[in-house]
């Protein structure tokens, strides 16, 4: 007679997709294959002395983890995070933005080993195994910031906009007193960094066919302290002409305008409209949420009334 009550006190742990099973899965399974074949971590790992001609490992690499612990927490955080992210963007993003920030955050990671080695000429950086989800999932957090930056979380009462300068501050915290920050900081950082590049300029939106999200709300210095900003904008402006001027002037003229006059979502005004989806959508799930745990609350009582 307590199913009822289980069925509603497990809505927080169903309702996941196909995709984010998927892909659970996947990762459960690359633990498990480097766990009982120790010497597949250098095939599957990016370890930058062999990722030539290893290249595969650039891909392979974001999905293999190494320890129980990190497996757990990739689990955890792709299924969780997911279940919100996944509605707003549609699967097949979803699994696009996996794909494209594992990858270059690979190829960041792999140039940045290879520019300490010729910088400190220390071996360990060419033949670190190098791996681990954890790169996807600071990415992750960079969407949440975008579609519900100001919603709070419940606990710490922390809005959901600063979840990845907090975790990057953490991690370059803790980096300080262990001797391993090299295995997981870089990884975060391009992660968080690649994944804001992807999402402002080169997210398709299909309602609107245009790219990215140019609205000031989730420009580059909105990761920073309101103090900080005036310093970090004049910078981050010139890395924003380096890196996607010739984009975002292909933009402005082939689909931002159409005999002159802007297209829908191509101002701020359209971005802060899917960030209203995705509040709203995060909300519509907890709503059905809380109804599912109040329905077994009630079915619970009228068991226990029937018992008695």
């Amino acid at each position: 007679m307590s199913t009822p009550a289980l069925s509603g006190g497990a809505s927080l742990y169903s309702g996941f997709s196909r995709l984010c099973k998927g892909i659970a899965v996947f990762l459960i399974g690359g633990h498990i294959l480097v766990h009982l074949l120790p010497s597949a971590v250098t095939y599957l790992a990016l370890i930058p002395a062999r990722t030539i001609p290893f290249a595969w490992n650039l891909i392979t690499a974001g999905y293999i983890e190494q320890s129980v612990y990190g497996v757990v927490a990739s689990t955890i955080g792709l299924l969780f995070i997911g279940k919100l992210l996944e509605p707003v963007w549609g699967p097949r993003e979803f699994l696009k933005f996996i794909f494209v920030v594992n990858f270059l955050t690979s190829v960041c990671v792999f140039v940045t080993a290879i520019a300490l080695y010729y910088i400190t000429t220390q071996e360990n950086y060419l033949y670190m195994p190098l791996s681990g989800f954890h790169g996807i999932l600071a990415g992750f957090l960079v969407g949440i910031k975008q579609i519900i930056p100001d919603q709070e979380l419940p606990v710490v009462k922390i809005k959901a906009k600063w979840l990845p300068s907090l975790m990057l501050l953490l991690s370059i915290v803790v980096s300080f007193f262990t001797l391993e920050s090299a295995t997981y900081l870089p990884t975060l950082i391009f992660g968080t960094y690649v994944s804001w590049i992807y999402l402002r300029y080169w997210q398709r939106k299909p309602e609107t066919k245009l790219k990215g999200d140019p609205s000031d709300d989730f420009a580059f210095s909105t990761f920073f302290p309101e103090f900080l900003r005036p310093v970090i904008d004049p910078i981050a402006s010139i890395f924003h002409r380096m890196l996607c001027g010739r984009t975002e002037a292909s933009n402005d003229s082939d689909d931002h305008t159409l005999g002159g006059a802007p297209l829908p979502g191509s101002d701020p005004i359209e971005a802060s409209r899917r960030r209203e989806r995705g509040a709203r959508a995060l909300e519509e799930r907890l709503a059905a949420e809380r109804l599912g745990a109040a329905r077994g609350a009630e079915e619970t009582q009228i068991d226990a009334t029937e018992n008695v």
